[in-house]
């Protein structure tokens, strides 16, 4: 027995030092059936001896579990899967008039969407390849002292997004080349304007022509092949190509603006001291600062990151979106003036302690952020000034008001509450502006004041031509909204004073 002690001992440690690290093993564990690919990962990763090869695999493996790819394929009338690989053609006009043949032949045919999780499906072969791709980059890339840190965070990883998994890096690498060529001559701020003027002469911006077909962003070869996307596949192109010459990159991302329609993608890219150098390539102008207020701007990371919503509470409490991701930090401040605010709740009979920050676009308010309930109040981070926001309760699907809208100033003033005053009305006179309004005939127009929706105040027709409108009883410190029965969404938020200025959100 007490030789069987012995040996105990002396195997116990082996035994510790062939244990995963908690977080790997964590991910291993969600692997299913391709748990033996992704040890073979991590042996080769041993093999090498390489100590920083080995936490390399270990990064990449450790948050492999909240990513995936949106990918989807053809099935005809009956569900069969039809074989069919744009790139397996010469270019991306050819691959369109190959699938025309198919579809002829094929009435009826539809597009399947599917999830990939990466956790199950990625292969040894492929981290390999893509963790000695990486490293290569990395060692002989014109911009030096990156640390470890950042290289595993900016530059190792295999993927941008949601995109499908493609083997990317050797086709960059070469495609790309020029740029580390031309860095020690030129400097990293003029090569990458050369490198926006190198994707207007060969990639179309499609924004304002989304695509039909369920695939919410391209894979890298993709990006070449077809040579056209929106802006989020823009901003993902930024990174796959500064990536494969060993230079940190990210997506930022702007859920929604906060005075106005929609949201948008850009890139930072970082030099020799890790400096930002923020990039848009989607906008027409070169301008690393942004010409509007951002509700939030969230660089996208590879890694969990601990401050994120998601990373603690269950994703059944959490809207839709962006804010059910654990991989992104907040860098708002980086762009645009921010304050934190305080907002003040009304007494609710909900359970949560968690109340969201939501913005009003595309006639809707839409959650960017959130705090935490504390005391009757919430604290909101780091929040763009020149905005108005909302605090909601988000509960079985739904949004509840929470609060008041809040004004967050330009300067240092405090927020500024919107409890209309009923008991305080006021006519108010709504006058055409260039660039903003333009009264039509035949249109009916109406406002509205916000109090936990928005209520209507008056309705006016346009029978003849006028340059104002007037409406009565109008509650003070209320929000307002103005909207035209041909409305194409675009219409903001806004207050008026006493002298009749209106402030638009």
């Amino acid at each position: 027995m007490l030789h069987s002690i012995k040996y105990l001992f002396l195997f116990f440690p082996l035994f510790l030092q062939a244990q995963h690290p908690v977080a790997v093993e964590a991910a291993l564990k969600k692997a299913g059936t391709n748990r033996s690919e992704l040890e073979k990962a991590l042996q080769y990763s041993n093999k090498t001896g390489d100590s920083l090869k080995i936490k390399a695999m270990q990064f990449l493996i450790a948050n492999m579990d909240i990513h995936s790819s949106s990918d989807y394929y053809w099935e005809n009338v009956t569900g069969k899967k039809i074989t069919y690989n744009e790139l397996d053609y010469p270019d991306f006009e050819q691959a369109k008039t190959a699938f025309e043949a198919i579809k002829e032949k094929n009435p009826g045919l539809k597009p399947k969407p599917i999830i990939y999780k990466d956790i199950e499906v990625i292969t040894a072969d492929y981290l390999i390849q893509n963790m000695e791709k990486a490293f290569v980059a990395w060692h002989s890339s014109a911009i030096k002292n990156i640390s470890f840190d950042d290289f595993c965070e900016y530059i190792l990883p295999y993927r941008v997004s949601e995109e499908p998994l493609q083997n990317w890096r050797a086709v960059y690498a070469d495609k790309f080349k020029w740029i580390n060529e031309q860095i020690p001559s030129k400097g990293f701020k003029t090569v990458m304007y050369s490198l926006k003027d190198d994707y207007i002469f060969w990639f179309t911006n499609t924004w304002n022509a989304p695509r039909k077909e369920p695939l919410p962003r391209l894979g890298a070869l993709q990006l070449l092949f077809r040579k056209e996307g929106p802006c989020p596949d823009l901003a993902d192109l930024g990174v796959f190509t500064l990536r494969s010459q060993g230079i940190p990159a990210a997506v930022n991302v702007i859920p929604f603006w906060a005075t106005s329609t929609g949201g948008h993608f850009m890139n930072s890219f970082f030099d020799n001291s890790m400096k930002v150098f923020n990039c848009d390539f989607g906008s027409k102008y070169f301008n690393e600062n942004l010409e509007r207020e951002p509700a939030k701007v969230l660089r996208m990371t590879y890694s969990k990151q601990p401050q994120t919503l998601a990373s603690f509470e269950d994703k059944n409490n959490i809207p839709v979106g962006f804010l059910q991701q654990q991989n992104y930090i907040d860098v708002t401040k980086d762009y645009w003036g921010t304050t934190d605010v305080k907002c003040p709740l009304y007494t609710s009979t909900t359970a949560s302690k968690i109340v969201f920050a939501t913005t009003f676009n595309g006639l809707s308010w839409r959650p960017f952020w959130w705090g935490k309930v504390e005391n009757g109040q919430t604290l909101f981070s780091s929040i763009c000034k020149g905005t108005v926001l909302l605090p909601q309760y988000y509960s079985n699907g739904k949004f509840i008001p929470a609060g008041a809208p809040v004004i967050v100033g330009n300067k240092n003033e405090e927020p500024k509450v919107l409890l209309p005053d009923l008991t305080q009305t006021r006519d108010v006179v709504i006058a055409e502006k260039d660039g903003y309004l333009r009264f039509k005939l035949g249109v009916i127009y109406k406002l509205f004041y916000w109090n936990n929706g928005w209520k209507l105040i008056e309705t006016r027709g346009v029978t003849s031509a006028v340059e104002s409108m007037l409406f009565t009883k109008v509650p003070k410190n209320a929000l307002l909204l103005f909207l035209a029965s041909d409305s194409k969404g675009l219409e903001r938020p806004f207050i008026i004073d006493d002298t009749n200025e209106r402030t638009w959100f």
